[in-house]
């Protein structure tokens, strides 16, 4: 499928290797993390740290062609200026034992860059959990496919620079993939003789006092990423504040939502909406009684409890407040956001997207999606444009998950686009909605 790319899960690649000759896709894993290394670190001190499986094998064959010296788990590690790591391979979860973890400590401690052989030892390959004792790589040399735990944190964060190497086997469906940039290819374009109805008409509600910035940030979002009509209901103290900032935008009272929802295609829900009980309601009777695709961000995730409704709803959390909604602690949800974000589904009965390092869309019975962040995004009121983005793209009539997927590679996508890194504000991100959503024609 356009701009989803297969990742594995330890499951996955063990049937994708499934009656081939496992000496020769060794020989080839091997031969690939000595080219890496010697492309690398020419002329390095290279010491092989290996294990008995299959990724210790993968090791040793990289040492051998490298004429590098190989250490047993649980020796002492030589001097190097490399290490390439082979203790753990895809089949790795838990805590390592006490030999191997002693190995990876030393690692650590060694201050040079490190190779890590498929995935970084203590890094669940399936999942993107981590050991408390972790091998941090400098550079990933995985096999056929990148692995789940390398596209999620906390393993992630633990890989470095990931390369995959093409060892001989086929391709197959897998249950996560990656969203690459491709997917903008699939916004659908304006047709001849339609209208700003058509193009996406998008309802935001939210803009109380104080708060005004948030419902303004996701209308001009879901204006720049095509949308052809956007109408915001605040309550009517924020109005002047929003009628100054937004020019093509209708503004309308709260009170007038269920009015206003009548000519619109999908709903943005809670930028600076407030978290009082009135609001609450009022995010309980819209989701209850119109059916539209609805994304919940922000202050309407505070209490949200799950409504049973036939027009998809998209979640959209950053880890603190999935934590709230599933009542554990935010640094629970870091360290297992697959997880979390599978109870989530569960519970809600919708398309969940956690935010954070990477952005993960999940949805009850479809493929999990994973599309990379940027730090640049870790700056306040991008949520609010990511929320304004994925109603424009629902406007146009998209399957939830996949307006989602595709409205967090937008989101990402623009955030790289902009000229500086350092300084960046949510509006950069929205101005440069339009170059990107064109360079994808």
């Amino acid at each position: 499928m356009s701009g989803l790319e297969p990742l594995y899960t330890a499951a996955e690649m063990k049937e994708a290797e499934s009656g081939q000759d496992i000496e020769a896709l060794m020989e080839r894993a091997g031969t690939a993390v000595a080219a890496a290394v010697a492309r690398d670190y020419p002329g390095a001190r290279v010491v092989a740290v290996c294990g008995n499986g299959a990724n210790g094998g993968d090791g040793r064959i990289a040492a051998r062609k490298l004429g590098a010296e190989v250490v047993e788990v649980g020796a002492e590690l030589p001097e190097a200026d490399v290490v390439v790591d082979a203790i753990f391979g895809t089949g790795f979860h838990g805590e390592p034992r006490e030999d191997a973890a002693r190995s990876i400590a030393a690692i650590r401690s060694a201050g040079v860059p490190v190779v890590a052989v498929d995935v970084p030892s203590g890094v669940n390959a399936s999942t993107g959990e981590v050991s408390d004792v972790c091998v941090e790589a400098a550079t990933t040399i995985t096999f056929h496919g990148e692995k789940v735990g390398l596209a999620v944190a906390p393993g992630s964060l633990r890989a470095g620079q990931v390369e995959t190497a093409d060892i001989g086997l086929e391709h197959a469906e897998t249950a996560h993939a990656r969203v690459t940039s491709e997917i903008l290819r699939r916004l659908p374009r304006r047709r001849r003789g339609g209208n700003k109805y058509r193009s996406g008409s998008v309802l935001v509600v939210g803009g109380a006092p104080g708060l005004t910035g948030a419902a303004c940030l996701a209308a001009e979002a879901a204006f720049r990423a095509d949308a052809g009509y956007v109408t915001v209901c605040a309550p009517a103290e924020s109005l002047p504040v929003v009628e100054t900032r937004l020019l093509e935008a209708v503004k309308r009272p709260l009170e007038e939502a269920f009015d206003a929802a009548e000519r619109a295609g999908s709903l943005a829900l809670g930028p600076g909406l407030g978290r009082g009980e009135e609001a609450r309601e009022l995010i309980r009777r819209l989701l209850a009684e119109i059916d539209l695709p609805a994304v919940v961000d922000a202050d309407a995730l505070f209490g949200f409890e799950p409504v049973e409704r036939d027009a998809p709803t998209v979640l959209t959390p950053h880890s603190g407040e999935l934590a709230r909604l599933l009542e554990e602690e935010t640094a629970w949800i870091d360290a297992h956001r697959l997880e979390a974000v599978a109870r989530a589904v569960e519970r809600f009965r919708c398309v969940v997207l956690l935010k954070g390092s990477e952005t993960i869309v999940a949805a009850p019975g479809a493929r999990t999606l994973i599309s990379a962040g940027t730090p640049r995004l870790a700056t306040a009121g991008t949520g609010d444009v990511l929320t304004g983005i994925i109603a424009a793209v629902l406007a146009k009539q998209l399957e939830a998950p996949l307006a989602a997927a595709l409205g967090a590679r937008a989101h990402a996508d623009s955030a790289l686009a902009a000229p500086h890194e350092r300084g960046l504000i949510a509006s950069d991100v929205i101005d440069q909605l339009p170059r990107v959503l064109d360079a994808a024609l």
